[in-house]
């Protein structure tokens, strides 16, 4: 983004509406500070509890992870813009925040059809899972999902280092982003939409066929279970990463593949809110209210707490 005279931008958030905005920074502050503790307790379970070091919950404990670094990129910053008034951001925070939020983005898509990947092996393939889902093919995959992420994109992020900005420095968003940034350029940017465009249908159709792959076989083979207590069971277990999966992917395709997104700022403006309040602060409650080793390890260590504080 060569940004000629321009060395700051103002970020114009959601409303001017002062009671809008007290409501707005309540329904944050509560909703980052749910995510954060609920997505930092199943990185916390993961590396204490014996029951939880399985490939599965590598997976979760990373995906947690990333959960509070995507979070984290955009919201904490809008909370001080709300609450100081100050709504300006300079030109190497902007392009480090469109960094950060792009790379944690891309790289959750990867590794959310990583987690169908291995609950197809778990399903399956149970005799030969462990032997197959090694803690090195685990590193492996999750090093490989961070590399996909960054590869991805560096090309749109390349293209838009290179956008002007003349006379307009006001962003109409509450974070640095995309397509509110090419609307201010005073560049060509249709080769930058376009790029942007092509990445995320590769990053969809890639990541999207892995997982309906993966469910397609894992149902195929829940069906042929014969007791009905173990397809329920079965069912249960997985039901929580298909609504991970159908949220993150629902938003991702009205965002990145709706062809009007440019003049739609509204809109995604409120839809991108709800990626970075709503979608961290519900996950980590969808893992572990269907999943009784997540709750049985949460009971365990809240009984070793209190057991150490009445010591």
């Amino acid at each position: 983004m060569k940004n000629g005279n321009i060395t700051t931008f103002i970020l114009l958030g959601l409303t001017d509406d002062p009671e809008l905005q007290v409501l707005i920074f309540i329904f944050l502050f509560l909703a980052y500070t749910l995510s954060v503790t609920g997505n930092l307790t199943i990185i916390t379970l993961s590396l204490v509890d014996p029951h939880l070091k399985t490939s599965m919950y590598f997976f979760l404990k990373n995906f947690s992870f990333l959960e509070i670094s995507f979070t984290s990129s955009c919201i904490p910053r809008y909370l001080y813009s709300i609450a100081t008034g100050d709504k300006v951001i300079t030109y190497n925070a902007c392009v480090i925040q469109v960094f950060f939020i792009d790379l944690c983005g891309v790289t959750e898509v990867f590794l959310l059809a990583a987690m169908s990947y291995d609950r197809y092996e778990a399903i399956c393939k149970p005799l030969h899972y462990v032997t197959i889902m090694s803690s090195r093919v685990c590193r492996i995959l999750i090093i490989s999902c961070w590399m996909a992420g960054l590869c991805i994109i560096i090309p749109p992020l390349s293209l838009g280092l290179n956008l002007k900005f003349c006379d307009s420095n006001m962003i109409d968003h509450f974070g640095c982003d995309a397509f509110p940034l090419v609307k201010i350029s005073c560049s060509d940017t249709w080769v930058m939409e376009q790029t942007v465009i092509i990445c995320a249908v590769l990053t969809l159709n890639i990541t999207l066929t892995c997982v309906v792959l993966s469910y397609a076989y894992i149902i195929k083979t829940i069906f042929r279970f014969p007791s009905v207590q173990q397809r329920k069971k079965a069912f249960s277990t997985h039901s929580s990463h298909m609504a991970v999966v159908s949220l993150t992917y629902g938003t991702c395709i009205f965002i990145y593949m709706n062809p009007t997104a440019k003049e739609e700022v509204t809109i995604n403006k409120v839809v991108s809110l709800l990626i970075f309040s709503i979608s961290p602060t519900l996950n980590p409650f969808i893992y572990t209210l269907r999943n009784n080793q997540v709750k049985k390890a949460f009971q365990d260590s809240i009984k070793r707490i209190a057991f150490l504080l009445t010591k």
